[in-house]
């Protein structure tokens, strides 16, 4: 059979239902699609390609799926970290007053890169921090995002839905040196998202999806919000669902604490469509419930939430729950390297329970591969290689320092690799990153485009100050 493309030579980790490692390994694609996997010499025996990748001496192994991360993080980075919570206020005015079409696309492209060089060819964003600051208010940000994240050639599911009450809430939008602002409503919000969802759901060959979104409930927006716009942050939050349920549309929140998931229980917002990212200091009851109602758990070790309480994953992933893993980037202090994210979710468990034993390395894998696609319900798509799934895959170059010698491979990728040893990435079939490269898209131009529009950024909000390194970054504080 002629097909498109060979890869062959490599180790296969397949994720498969059996864990199947294939040694000296070809994958036959056409279509988009795997149509055959197994040892080279039978692959090679029964097809013949137009491209063939030998790909020896690599590890090939389904793309990298990242279950949480944040547009509009790449061009803010470290700004104003070290001020107390200086950094989100920065998100907050940028999100909504300091950021016209031609930043997101900026972002989303320099972020999709980043993705792309670290073999992650499927990731989430929500449009914003997820929480008061979403990019909502009309649909031209989210298209921008999406229209960036196609040039570079990787898949997003992009989050998007209304902020918490009460609204309305004030926006600007630039028009060349000239800011005007506008309030902006619940219900405007809402039917932006609704026009996002219609325009973009499963666009480009599906490498674009849409998420719902509504902030978290938590104690303290019960305590300090007025009874009537708790209420209404109720309602809205069941509004929402409700359309990501009718729609077939994931359903995510940023931020679950102790309680937030039993008000979500309560309130009819858990579900198999549900992605509840963080969970930390959950109460035993919301680790049932959220088995019980198969919602799934976006869990980011390296995030800030998860210094200040604990994901419980593994007791989580006992119960029979899907726990995806999130790098919860790019903020302020961590990059989209999936290898990163691997490799400090473990040390994170294995500290916790004081035992090295916690949290497997081939069940960390599988948190960003086949069961990051469960949680976003992609499992029949992508997140495993095998045939009739889309064939995306990334290769991995073990022939370095850092990675000899050539044996045990799984081990040596989950706990020694890092993003920079990815050296090809297929996405549906195309060969999006070559020997390290961008195939698409002019990697200079587009960080010189995302240096441009900072730049304008930090104008906009007068944040040169937030650019300086602060009088105790060389000490120790107790």
């Amino acid at each position: 059979m002629n097909v498109d493309m060979i890869v062959k030579g490599a180790t296969l980790v397949t994720m498969d239902a059996d864990f199947r490692v294939i040694e000296n390994g070809a994958i036959a694609i056409q279509g988009g699609k795997i149509v055959a996997i197994g040892h080279r010499d039978e692959i090679s025996g029964a097809h013949s390609a137009r491209e063939e990748i030998d790909a020896t001496g690599h590890v090939v192994l389904p793309g990298l799926v990242d279950v949480h991360a944040h547009a509009g993080h790449g061009l803010i980075k470290t700004m104003g970290m070290h001020l107390g919570p200086r950094w989100e206020d920065i998100c907050g005015e940028v999100y909504t007053k300091a950021s016209p079409p031609s930043f997101w696309r900026a972002e989303a492209r320099l972020a999709a890169l980043e993705r792309l060089r670290f073999g992650v060819t499927t990731g989430v964003s929500l449009l914003g921090g997820g929480d008061t600051i979403m990019r909502t208010d009309k649909p031209e940000y989210a298209a921008a995002h999406c229209e960036g994240v196609l040039d570079v050639g990787t898949r997003s599911v992009v989050a998007v839905g209304p902020t918490r009450a009460p609204h309305p809430l004030v926006y600007a939008e630039w028009q060349g040196n000239d800011q005007q602002a506008y309030d902006v409503s619940f219900e405007t919000q809402f039917e932006t998202s609704k026009q996002v969802a219609a325009q973009w759901h499963n666009q480009r060959e599906g490498r674009i999806k849409i998420a719902m979104l509504y902030p978290v409930l938590r104690d303290e927006h019960e305590r300090d919000l007025s009874p009537e716009a708790y209420e209404q942050a109720l309602q809205q939050t069941k509004q929402v669902f409700d359309y990501a349920v009718e729609q077939g549309l994931v359903f995510t929140q940023d931020g679950h604490w102790r309680g937030s998931v039993r008000r979500a229980h309560k309130n009819g917002t858990l579900g198999a469509n549900a992605l509840l990212s963080h969970c930390i200091d959950l109460h035993e009851d919301e680790i049932d419930l959220i088995a019980e109602t198969d919602a799934k758990v976006a869990h980011n070790p390296s995030a800030n939430a998860s210094i200040s309480g604990r994901c419980p994953a593994t007791e989580l992933m006992e119960k029979g729950a899907i726990v995806g893993l999130g790098s919860d980037a790019t903020a302020p202090d961590r990059s989209a390297d999936m290898f990163r994210h691997m490799q400090q979710a473990m040390h994170y468990h294995r500290r916790h329970f004081r035992d090295s034993s916690i949290l497997p390395i081939g069940k960390t894998l599988a948190m960003c591969t086949i069961d990051g696609a469960r949680a976003l319900g992609l499992e029949d798509e992508i997140g495993s290689l095998e045939v009739g799934k889309s064939a995306d895959l990334i290769s991995v170059d073990m022939r370095k320092p850092h990675l000899a010698p050539a044996n045990m491979p799984v081990h040596r990728v989950v706990c020694f690799a890092n993003g920079n040893d990815v050296s090809n990435v297929i996405v549906g079939g195309e060969h999006v990153l070559k020997n390290g490269r961008a195939v698409r898209v002019d990697e200079q131009e587009i960080i010189q485009d995302a240096e441009q529009e900072t730049q304008l950024m930090i104008e906009r909000i007068g944040g040169q100050k937030d650019l300086a390194t602060p009088d105790d970054f060389w000490t120790v504080t107790a």
